[in-house]
């Protein structure tokens, strides 16, 4: 390593820690102070960077330009991040940004400030060979809000012009090229019962007990659709995830609440979703004279393009070059702001970047530093052959 790499990787490692020790979590949506670190870390570099306070003015978000002209490749992540839960299970502080044994733990470090850092140091590291013409075109940065919650960060970066011919959404993929992702639903389902004391049952309806045969169907509905597989990201998935009814202890509930997340697949949509569900509970309405009402509360849509496009293979060749990586075609199980690149935008978008997905939303999250070091020069290269003259 020449004494040039070791001090831009001090470098990086010191933005990581950075980032990751201002606290962003959403909810509530503390992203301000990152979000001012990051446009006050750019403008002195000579990035040409704002603050957006849109579509909160008191949650912003950044966005930054190098250079002008074709291809413009947009370097997207998101700076908030999910709580951090009982600090009692963390080893190290989540917010402590600490390095032990060349990982550097806190909330965030893999989900996705990682990510965020090596876009930064990129547009930084670029500047002068795109501006100089040794490079030809523009990189287009983002450091969005709300990515954990559906908001629509990305969504209104890109509505404001920050956009481009190619996107890469950083999260954390283990620098695989994703060029699919499943999509999400959120479904809650009330089943409606009628209170009475306790000691007198029979003069009520236990909405637990009228829950009962909404759960076998669910689960039934989760067997079948779990033959639904696409190649890249594997099977659909219907999964109870939470459980409300009651309101004291000895009054019979009047309700029940189940929240269903639902993985779709690239083929599937929300309103295709929204008619199985809906068929389901008419079904079991019929069956056992219940009464059942449902909501979806949350979508992220799924978003693919073509395992095969350019800009999907110039990563993988640059992260097979850095990285001990697989090069076949893949994509990812969770679902990312990349939708609002593909759907919305429609820009050729991939997801990639260093960093763990397992790490994400657990306790002791980390990223090893050497991964990070690893995807900022793959994603430089992989730049240097998009901007290529």
């Amino acid at each position: 390593m020449t004494e040039q790499q070791s001090s831009s990787d001090d470098e990086l490692a010191k933005l990581i820690s950075e980032l990751v020790s201002r606290e962003t979590e959403n909810p509530p949506g503390n992203e301000r102070r990152a979000a001012e670190y990051v446009q006050k870390w750019l403008a002195d570099r000579d990035i040409d960077v704002e603050l957006i306070r849109d579509p909160y003015e008191d949650r912003p978000q950044v966005a930054a330009r190098v250079g002008e002209g074709d291809p413009t490749v947009v370097l997207n992540g998101h700076i908030d991040v999910v709580p951090a839960g009982s600090r009692e299970e963390w080893s190290h502080p989540p917010y402590g940004a600490e390095i032990e044994a060349g990982r550097l733990y806190g909330r965030g470090s893999a989900d996705m400030k990682t990510g965020v850092a090596i876009a930064m140091k990129a547009l930084v590291d670029l500047k002068q060979a795109i501006e100089t013409d040794a490079l030809s075109g523009e990189l287009v940065f983002h450091a969005a809000i709300g990515e954990e919650t559906a908001e629509p960060g990305t969504k209104t970066l890109l509505e404001r012009g920050y956009d481009g011919d190619y996107g890469v959404v950083l999260e954390p993929t283990g620098m695989r090229t994703a060029t699919s992702e499943k999509g999400l639903a959120w479904y809650e389902i009330t089943i409606a019962g009628e209170p009475s004391h306790a000691s007198r049952p029979n003069q009520g309806d236990n909405a637990i007990s009228n829950a009962r045969p909404v759960l076998a169907a669910l689960e039934a509905y989760d067997d079948r659709i779990g033959e639904r597989e696409d190649d890249l990201v594997g099977q659909a998935h219907a999964t109870v995830t939470q459980i409300e009814a009651g309101t004291k202890e000895n009054i019979v509930p009047e309700d029940a609440v189940i929240t269903v997340d639902r993985r779709f697949l690239p083929e599937e949509s929300a309103e295709q979703i929204d008619a199985e569900i809906d068929e389901l509970l008419a079904d079991v309405e019929d069956d056992h004279d219940i009464e059942t009402s449902w909501r979806r509360t949350r979508t992220y849509e799924s978003a693919a393009i073509d395992s095969d496009s350019y800009l999907a293979n110039v990563f993988r060749e640059a992260s097979a070059e850095h990285a001990d990586v697989p090069t076949d075609p893949w994509g990812m199980k969770a679902s990312t702001d990349v939708r609002n690149f593909v759907n919305d935008s429609n820009i050729e978008a991939i997801t990639w970047g260093p960093g763990d997905l397992a790490q994400a939303h657990t306790y002791d999250e980390h990223v090893k530093l050497t991964d990070a070091t690893a995807g900022l020069r793959a994603l430089e290269d992989a730049l240097g052959v998009l901007l290529e003259t």
